[in-house]
């Protein structure tokens, strides 16, 4: 099951989870079961069933498989406490080859969510959101208060959506919150997608005796968050009266470079590098001031990158044994 090391609990809600089968979404779950009524929506496009079988087994969540474009939405809805809307169609590479379909996931589909969270009364509506908005912008850290610049279909795509969820908020009266995460990293996270993200690959080719593919020259920098630090801030968030957007992170960069180094002490493999063409679409440095979530409902991450990434290593041998 889920090692709770959080501060953060939840109890006695009725909770839905967009895209609970994907890794955060299934991380939170795994949290919340416990002493809450749970109830996932995923139509398994880019989640996997296998991040919540032994929820479903154990009759710990209810899992309605489907788009939440679903005409029973509103039904679904019905004495909700809160929304996590993780749901989405990630990543930017994927997002650039097929924008029509990221739009209908990101921007039409939340829509209808916020839609029927309004209109069935929700007491709050947490959206996951990304740090993608914020572009190449050479300011850093990033801050809430810097001009957006999306780079990618997918990153356009989470700041319309966090537009509209401050409209339902001024409009309706509906309290919403955006959470803006950098990379985020840990247990479940699929490391065999064509669009992997830069950690489970590590981790995997590490094990496997592959050499670590790099994009650029690994100088680029990204704000690594572990996912337990993140399921800890979507129910500090979830529970105060906090609205609006806020960077969910670390506080602290690492370069590319040295995440290799990491995991190659961690898996005790150290088997050389490749390094390739940079990808259009990505970002150069990102680092987050988190100081607007602590103060406002105590974001404090928990996990150092080399904590986090034990936890993880240790989970993908784990699953490899199995």
């Amino acid at each position: 099951m889920y090692t709770k090391a959080f501060e953060a609990d939840m109890r006695n809600k009725n909770i839905v989870i967009t895209g609970g089968a994907g890794f955060i979404g299934s991380n939170l779950a795994y949290h919340l079961a416990e002493g809450n009524s749970v109830t996932i929506i995923d139509d398994l496009s880019t989640g996997n069933f296998a991040n919540i079988r032994q929820l479903v087994e154990d009759q710990l969540i209810r899992f309605i498989e489907g788009s939440i474009g679903n005409p029973d939405l509103p039904e679904l809805l019905k004495n909700v406490d809160f929304i996590f809307h993780q749901a989405a169609i990630p990543p930017v590479p994927r997002s650039i080859k097929d924008p029509l379909k990221t739009n209908e996931a990101g921007v039409t589909a939340t829509l209808k969510l916020l839609v029927a969270a309004r209109d069935c009364k929700v007491e709050k509506f947490i959206f996951a959101s990304s740090s993608a908005v914020y572009g190449d912008t050479p300011t850093v850290p990033k801050h809430e208060n810097m001009v957006p610049r999306p780079l990618s279909p997918y990153a356009l795509t989470k700041l319309c959506a966090e537009h509209y969820c401050r409209l339902f908020t001024e409009l309706y009266g509906l309290p919403t919150i955006c959470l803006r995460y950098f990379n985020v990293y840990g247990p479940r996270q699929d490391p065999q997608s064509e669009y992997a993200a830069v950690i489970p690959r590590f981790i995997t080719k590490s094990l496997t005796g592959e050499r670590l593919p790099i994009y650029g020259d690994g100088t680029q920098t990204r704000d690594f968050t572990f996912v337990k630090d993140v399921v800890n801030a979507n129910i500090l968030a979830a529970e105060s009266d906090a609205t609006g957007v806020f960077n969910i992170a670390s506080g602290r960069r690492t370069s590319i470079n040295e995440l290799a180094k990491i995991i190659f002490e961690l898996t005790g493999k150290e088997t050389g590098i490749d390094y390739l063409p940079a990808r259009s679409g990505d970002v150069k440095h990102s680092l987050a001031d988190i100081s607007r979530a602590k103060t406002a409902f105590g974001h404090r991450p928990q996990y150092t990158l080399e904590q986090g990434l034990k936890e993880t290593v240790e989970w993908f041998k784990r699953l490899q044994m199995s």
